[in-house]
């Protein structure tokens, strides 16, 4: 009976080191699952914090970092009046894509005194438009901006108020300035001359 009750008192002693023996084996997928997840989530935090300050990070000028700036080549291109800004540059033209391949090439505004009868000081105002072939055309164009301001400069000069009156004065203008603007651009020629305005104050 002795040796009955030393066995009994033993086995309770071996399943309790056998569950304590098992108690830190259980502990530890569990701290491990928990040390794989914060690694992950620390991952993840700071895989995002890059990624927003890849993103959110401004931006080079041109020019920095060995890049030199680009420089336009070609007067303003755009869908309307003005440049990215909605505002053109001064003193310079803006070329828009027509219908058909044309260009529109439209010329900063023209102001010059006129000639009166009564010597009354008269301006006219004149805005621009002319249609181009392509846009090479508008390419060579440009360069030629001086003479062709000093050609309506000295040509509208001459001009008188009742010159330009009614839908035949109208016509005539267009049709004279033409003519002056192809002999300038000669040998390649300008399709067409628009008045998009005409103010005589």
């Amino acid at each position: 009976m002795s040796k009955d009750k030393a066995k009994e008192a033993e086995a309770p002693q071996e399943g309790a080191e056998g569950e304590g023996g098992d108690a830190p084996a259980r502990k530890k997928p569990k701290l491990m699952v928990l040390v794989i997840a914060g690694v992950g989530a620390l991952a993840i935090l700071g895989g995002g914090g890059a990624g927003a300050f890849m993103l959110l990070k401004p931006k080079a000028p041109a020019g920095e970092h060995g890049e030199e700036a680009k420089k336009p080549k070609k007067p303003k291109k755009e869908a309307g009046h003005g440049g990215a800004d909605g505002k053109a540059e001064p003193g310079a033209p803006v070329v828009k894509e027509g219908p058909d391949g044309v260009v529109f090439y439209t010329l900063p505004d023209i102001v010059v005194n006129m000639q009166t009868a009564d010597g009354r000081p008269t301006f006219l105002k004149l805005k621009l438009t002319l249609e181009l072939p392509n846009e090479e055309m508008a390419d060579e164009l440009t360069p030629d901006m001086p003479r062709m301001n000093d050609m309506f400069q000295t040509f509208l000069r001459e001009m008188r108020p009742e010159d330009l009156s009614g839908s035949q004065g109208s016509y005539q203008l267009r049709m004279e300035i033409l003519r002056r603007v192809n002999l300038l651009v000669a040998p390649q020629k300008v399709n067409a001359v628009l008045i998009e305005e005409m103010l005589i104050n």
